[in-house]
């Protein structure tokens, strides 16, 4: 398990798919310099 974020640490470069296809690499394709990132697990 990686370690938490701390105030003031970037956010991690990753790649994560889409659900209807493609993905998205974080935060490169953010357009803004601040943002909100919600992970919502679904329904297991």
């Amino acid at each position: 398990m990686a370690e938490k974020l701390g105030s003031g640490d970037g956010f991690p470069q990753m790649n994560l798919p889409l659900v209807g296809g493609g993905s998205i690499d974080l935060p490169s394709d953010l357009k803004t310099n601040y943002s909100v990132i919600l992970f919502y697990r679904g329904h297991w």
